[in-house]
């Protein structure tokens, strides 16, 4: 056999291993002409750079690898090399990035990162005992690389430190439980547009047509009045009032008024509650209210109705009144670890519980440092003629203003050269993992363990991520991480036209949010493959959301697991909420569905849209109405709109079967809707369906790498740099080994080199 013949049976090995030899061969035939250093589309210049050396322009060699990895360069209509020699190329150019980062690693330097409003709240519940929900006191956080988790945005302005004293001024006195707290107010009741407050809430009682529920925490023992109203066709004119004032124990309570047919009266005794007698008199023409607290009736009795169809108002709960005393509540459990038996003993036991709160607050071992101002800010509080317990609570309102606890900050060890890399000490890996997956403070296990110097095993990081996600403080993981990365917080802004979307309320939407959350946290707590976030053929739905579905044999107000045989409704893209967010409010949007997929799923978002693009016509040039898809087609006959459309609309266009808040339909403006699609690269396919089976095939290593950086990202509470994705990609692997499971994907971030290590400050 000739030496050539072989070659001309295989001419795309042949082009591959030629290109992967001179990898600056292809960049000069493909990506030079538009990349030069006179033309730079896209502020990128290759011309005059070695891809061999790409070790020494990381942050532009790593951007072509991915564009090349995706196939979006070179653009479509341009010459590109084929797939066996992009495929060449890439794999060399990731090779060589990959062996830069191993060889001198560069974990970055976060900055020191603010709490922010839900580690805030979780910190205090897990510091105090006490569930309150502080965080709603700060404004709302500042976010960047989609989270509001990110370091370098978490600042503090005066204002906010105004915020934060008043905030632990409130929640100390609640904590210790203060006597002399004065009466005050709080109102719940989550209203829809209408006005009206939904009621097919789940945990609402059985036969219930409407109310409200809610957990409501009482500070002292003491009593409280709880006032709402009957409405009438959801207006608050019409109100008919109710107002009941009981004794209550000092407590996390949950709190539930609901209206319900007429039925005879009965009444049940409470435990935690003494009845007072009062309330309005039964009537003809009546709706029955109930009030209970805890599951235990306190009060039922019926009030008119005054027209429409009758609602529930907004619940006030005031008090307290008449205080008999403060209570024995689990937050003061979790204080006040020892009680002195006389005033000789007082020093010693505020000492005790100063290096306790010291310890768990400022996540690590406390010092004698620590603990004289709070000693300092305890006896100033006893000195005024308190209490040794208003004493207690004057030292905790000043822990919890202390940037010690208010900051999280990875101090570099004591001689660690200018911006040498280091491994980071136990704790501050410790508070890592805890913020990681519980958005919240070290455990005591935890803390334990990284002062016995546990937590460099392997082993045992392993072991302690197993315990936490089976916490269930691990839910703040799903609806943090999870309710950002798939932009299920946008949710409750979302406002569906009304006179478009009738069937769309308030009690859908919480639907909508409350399946996707429950569908990614099975993906999480089962220990499933991440690919099945696309892929899984089960979702979760109550009647509400069923019937919206069109899914039969679904009853009641319980969300359970379904099987769905519709292959068109699974995973994610089938959900209305994804549907819902990337929708406008009065029309489906083929390029914020695109964009979306594009964006969050497959890492390749598209550049933002110039400021003069023309406005989409919904109406033919004879005033008919006309489907998205012919609109499209006008728009995209812009040369300046043709480009960035070229990847987006094809997706887009695969979910136009479902509306804008996710029903099913199979026309659009009195047209048959097309849902087929072709990628500048040439793939087909049609439907949610065919466009779920083309990202499982086709973009899998896309879909995959997204979910990690997504996830380190939120992990590292910082943006991922050009330094950060050989990790990007090892996690990634690694991942790949054990069918993608969700395990191995935390599994190899905490081993990773930027969770586990960090660089030294420069000079």
């Amino acid at each position: 056999m000739k030496p050539y013949s072989l070659f001309s049976k295989l001419p795309l090995v042949w082009i591959a291993l030629s290109h992967a030899a001179e990898p600056q061969g292809l960049v000069q035939q493909y990506c030079v002409g538009c990349h030069s250093k006179s033309a730079k589309i896209g502020g990128l210049v290759l011309e005059g750079m070695d891809a061999s050396r790409a070790g020494e322009n990381q942050a532009v060699w790593e951007r072509v690898l991915r564009q090349v990895r995706t196939g979006a360069m070179p653009p479509a209509g341009m010459p590109r090399p084929n797939k066996a020699a992009a495929s060449a190329f890439a794999n060399g150019l990731e090779e060589t990035l990959d062996r830069v980062a191993l060889a001198k690693a560069d974990p970055g330097a976060p900055m020191p990162h603010r709490l922010n409003r839900v580690e805030y709240s979780n910190a205090i519940r897990d510091l105090t005992g006490i569930d309150v929900n502080p965080g709603a006191l700060l404004p709302v956080d500042d976010s960047g690389n989609g989270f509001d988790n990110m370091a370098d945005l978490l600042s503090m302005s005066p204002v906010l430190l105004e915020r934060y004293i008043a905030a632990a001024r409130t929640i100390s006195r609640l904590v210790v439980a203060d006597p002399k707290m004065e009466p005050v107010e709080q109102e719940y009741g989550s209203r829809s547009r209408s006005g009206r407050v939904e009621p097919d809430a789940e945990d609402l009682p059985l036969g219930a047509r409407g109310g409200v529920v809610f957990k409501h925490y009482f500070p002292l023992d003491a009593e409280y009045e709880i006032r709402t109203g009957l409405l009438g066709g959801g207006d608050e004119s019409t109100a008919t009032p109710f107002k009941f004032r009981t004794a209550v124990k000092a407590g996390l309570h949950t709190v539930t008024v609901t209206f319900a047919k007429e039925s005879a009266r009965a009444e049940v005794a409470s435990p935690n509650v003494q009845r007072r007698p009062g309330g309005p008199a039964a009537d003809a023409g009546t709706a029955e209210m109930d009030l209970r607290i805890d599951g235990v009736r306190l009060k039922r009795f019926q009030v008119p109705q005054r027209g429409g169809v009758p609602d529930v108002g907004p619940v006030v709960v005031a008090g307290p009144w008449n205080v008999t005393g403060r209570g024995d509540t689990l937050s003061r459990t979790k204080i006040f670890i020892c009680k002195p038996l006389d005033v000789a003993q007082e020093d010693a036991c505020a000492n005790k519980i100063f290096n306790n709160l010291a310890g768990r607050a400022f996540r690590r071992s406390a010092t004698a440092a620590d603990v004289r101002p709070l000693l300092r800010f305890y006896k100033q509080g006893r000195s005024k003629g308190g209490d040794f317990e208003q004493g207690v609570q004057e030292a905790l309102q000043a822990l919890l203003v202390s940037p010690e606890f208010l900051f999280r900050v990875e101090r570099d060890p004591r001689g660690a050269a200018p911006d040498s890399v280091y491994r980071l000490s136990d704790f501050d890996f410790a508070s890592r993992l805890s913020f990681f997956l519980w958005s919240s403070i070290p455990d005591d296990e935890l803390l334990k363990l990284s002062a016995e110097g546990k937590l460099n095993s392997p082993a045992m990081r392993k072991q302690q991520m197993s315990r936490m996600l089976a916490d269930p403080k691990s839910s703040a993981l799903i609806s943090n991480f999870g309710g950002q990365w798939l932009f299920l917080r946008t949710l409750a802004n979302s406002k569906p036209d009304p006179d478009v979307f009738s069937g769309f309320d308030e009690s859908l939407r919480q639907a909508f949010q409350k399946e996707t959350l429950l569908f990614l946290g099975s993906i999480f707590r089962e220990d499933r493959s991440v690919l099945d976030l696309l892929s899984a053929n089960y979702t979760f739905l109550n009647q509400r959301l069923a019937s919206h579905y069109k899914i039969p044999n679904v009853y009641g107000s319980h969300f359970r697991k379904v099987e769905l045989t519709d292959q068109n409704r699974g995973g994610l893209l089938g959900q209305g909420s994804i549907l819902t967010v990337s929708s406008y409010p009065n029309r489906t949007s083929v390029v914020l569905r695109g964009k979306w997929i594009l964006e969050n799923l497959l890492g390749t978002p598209p550049p933002p849209a110039p400021a003069d693009v023309p406005e989409l016509k919904p109406k033919a040039h004879d005033g008919k109405p006309r489907s998205l898809r012919d609109a499209m087609q006008e728009h995209r006959a812009n040369a300046i709109c043709a480009g960035c459309h070229a990847r987006m609309d094809p997706i887009g266009f695969a979910l136009e079967n479902f509306n804008g808040v996710g029903e099913w339909r199979s026309e659009d403006g009195g047209a048959k809707i097309d849902a087929s699609g072709k990628l500048p690269d040439g793939s087909t396919f049609s439907g949610p369906a065919g466009l779920r089976q083309l990202l499982l095939e086709h973009h899998k290593d896309e879909f995959v790498e997204t979910f990690t950086e997504k996830l380190l990202t939120y992990a590292l509470g910082r943006g991922i740099e050009p330094a950060d994705k050989p990790a990007v990609r090892a996690i990634a692997r690694a991942a790949a080994n054990e069918n993608y499971r969700v395990s191995a994907f935390l599994n190899a971030i905490l081993d990773s080199v930027p969770f586990q290590m960090r660089r030294a400050s420069p000079k």
